[in-house]
């Protein structure tokens, strides 16, 4: 029983003298069009990193400790010198960014001349697909190229046969746009103009004349909900020129329900989710944590903890090893893991059994590293977001 007591004793000793603490960076725009939305998707990261650290699990009980950066959504200098300050203070690996230009931007500037992973839960621009990489970028929110096509499906499905379309003028608007007044055609619904607005600008009474004069059942707004988006929304309820709103994920958010309440009724949009067994597992999960479960979080949730899962697997905290692993988590084959289970997938990635990470979003990537995705269809009534289906 002694020599029992002492061989866990050396063991365990062992392991705590391996354990380190590993830095990770998250970078959002915690100011700027979407900061309404980043400060919850920070927590869905944050609850995957502190669930693995305290788990015990992770590379001989080593812990992470998590850096958090600005990426403002819009300003790609600032962003890009934001990821350069996770990278100087050690950081192995990046969640995030968000918005799609700024995304790209830390990419090519930050992350491939470092050698550093980074999984984006939301930037969505089809660019990003075809985007050098060196195998270093991954997101765990899908394409626009299909959400543009599940949008236009869900406006046709209304019976709406013509729409005017504003966007804002960045790599993420001009994309969905472009996607998606395509797909709207396709369908038969009439787009009488496809006009581009700025994301700061104090006054839109020049773009919502422009919409006014076009006309259509229902004014296209794909922007930002904390800037640009919802001032065009007021101005086009204050003129009358439109009561219909079709909005893009950038624009589904409760600080829109919360300025607009009843307005917005009947107005409808998509973003990415799922109503799948898993997802209402974290939704319960986040909930029980003090985490709001809303949107992106899940998918920040999840771009966290394939991080932890590549570093059990791979048996490292490398960045080379993190990168050259999260496939390999994300798409199995291998025990299902959902979220709240990262200590048993930590566990069966450390031992080298395969996993097949689903988490809160239904993981699954495709050979570039990107969602193939699930979305849910947002109808708004009582002056509240609700999920009607999923697409």
């Amino acid at each position: 029983m002694i020599k029992i007591i002492l061989s866990l004793l050396t063991f365990f000793t062992f392991a705590n003298l391996n354990a380190k603490e590993i830095k990770v960076g998250i970078i959002l725009g915690f100011t700027g069009p979407i900061e309404s939305l980043t400060p919850d998707m920070a927590s869905g990261a944050e609850l995957a990193f502190k669930e693995a650290s305290d788990s015990g699990a992770l590379l001989n009980g080593s812990t992470i400790s998590t850096l958090r950066a600005d990426s403002t959504c819009i300003d790609s200098a600032a962003a890009t010198s934001a990821a350069e300050f996770l990278i100087n203070q050690g950081a192995t690996a990046i969640m995030g960014a968000d918005c799609s230009g700024v995304t790209g931007a830390i990419l090519s500037n930050v992350a491939v001349p470092n050698g550093v992973p980074m999984i984006s839960p939301s930037a969505t621009s089809p660019a990003l697909t075809t985007a050098e990489d060196n195998g270093l970028f991954f997101r765990t929110a899908p394409s626009d190229a299909r959400g543009g096509e599940v949008l236009a499906d869900i406006t046709a499905d209304r019976g709406i046969t013509s729409v005017a379309i504003t966007y804002v003028n960045t790599d993420y608007g001009v994309g969905l746009a472009d996607v998606y007044e395509a797909a709207a055609q396709a369908r038969g619904i009439e787009v009488t103009t496809k006009t581009a607005h700025e994301g700061d600008k104090a006054d839109y009474s020049a773009e919502v004349g422009v919409l006014s004069s076009a006309g259509g059942d229902a004014l296209v707004v794909i922007g930002y909900l904390d800037q640009g988006g919802n001032q065009i929304i007021r101005g086009s309820l204050d003129s009358g020129a439109f009561d219909t709103f079709v909005l893009s994920d950038g624009m589904i958010g409760d600080s829109l329900t919360d300025t607009f309440g009843s307005e917005l009724n009947g107005s409808f949009g998509s973003m990415p989710g799922s109503t799948s067994a898993g997802a209402q597992k974290f939704v319960a999960y986040a909930e029980a944590n003090g985490v709001n479960p809303s949107v992106y979080v899940g998918e920040s949730y999840d771009a966290a903890a394939l991080i932890v899962l590549a570093m059990a697997l791979g048996k490292s905290d490398d960045s080379a090893s993190i990168a050259a692993n999260i496939m390999k988590v994300a798409n199995g084959p291998g025990t299902k893991i959902y979220a709240g289970e990262l200590k048993k997938g930590l566990d069966l990635a450390s031992a080298g059994f395969a996993i097949d990470y689903d988490g809160a979003t239904d993981v699954n990537f495709t050979e570039v590293g990107e969602a193939f995705g699930a979305f849910l269809e947002k109808g708004i009534e009582g002056g509240a977001f609700n999920t009607v289906s999923q697409r």
